[in-house]
């Protein structure tokens, strides 16, 4: 485990939307490592209240705003604390706790300013393998720049980074995409840590037909603004 030097100035960043039934699980499990911020995205259940009793800090907007909507408030919430980083994680055990330490490590060593969890495709369902390959090289065509893994939600992200997403206009899964993208354009070291491949079987909610529009009109955008003499892959 972590001692209080190595995770001091860090916090864990959970959004969360209609996530009772494992929220307080993946509370008191990441608790062991970091402190941890919920951000209630308008849920219509005891989330929040659950997320409060397992002794995390929780915000609550209200209505559902989405999750990129939904990070930049707990962006905001660490900044203005003086956070280093925040390691975000999902609300419903996609994400194991338990290898926070790994992220940690690698910011620690690197000072990566983003430090991605890339997952193993292999272990995916078929359809979504099939969508997260074609999104990592349709993201990796658009930056020049090959990405191992662009919509793993699991990540720690530097206040540098976090303040130069304030003000993004994107509201959903996209928020992350775009990450990646300002990330790189900025010139801020990336780096990649291996995690499980986890799919808990509940409900997405993802919207397919919006979240491919939106991640194609993203990578459309990063394509066009790269300069002309950057080398493609």
């Amino acid at each position: 485990m972590l001692s209080v030097k190595d995770r001091s100035g860090v916090v864990a960043l959970i959004p969360a939307f209609n996530e009772a039934g494992a929220i307080a699980s993946v509370v008191h499990e990441t608790q062991a490592y970091l402190p941890v911020i919920v951000v209630d995205d308008g849920s219509a259940d005891a989330t929040a209240r659950l997320a409060e009793e397992a002794g995390a800090v929780v915000l609550r907007q209200s209505p559902n705003q989405g999750k990129g909507a939904a990070l930049r408030r707990g962006f905001e919430y660490a900044l203005q604390r003086g956070y280093e980083a925040v390691v975000m994680l999902d609300a419903d055990g996609q994400h194991d706790p338990h290898e926070i330490p790994l992220f940690i490590q690698a910011y620690q060593k690197d000072q990566a300013r983003l430090v991605i969890g890339a997952r193993q495709y292999s272990q995916m369902p078929l359809h979504r393998r099939f969508s997260n390959t074609i999104g990592r090289a349709v993201l990796s065509w658009a930056l020049g720049q090959y990405v191992l893994d662009n919509q793993s939600g699991y990540r720690l992200v530097h206040r540098d980074l976090m303040e130069a997403m304030l003000p993004s206009h994107e509201q959903r899964f996209e928020f992350e995409v775009e990450m990646v993208a300002k990330a790189i354009q900025a010139g801020m070291k990336l780096d990649w840590v291996p995690i499980r491949t986890i799919y808990t079987g509940g409900k997405s909610h993802i919207s397919p037909l919006k979240h491919i529009y939106n991640f194609f009109r993203i990578a459309w955008e990063v394509r066009r603004k790269a300069p002309s003499g950057k080398s493609r892959l």
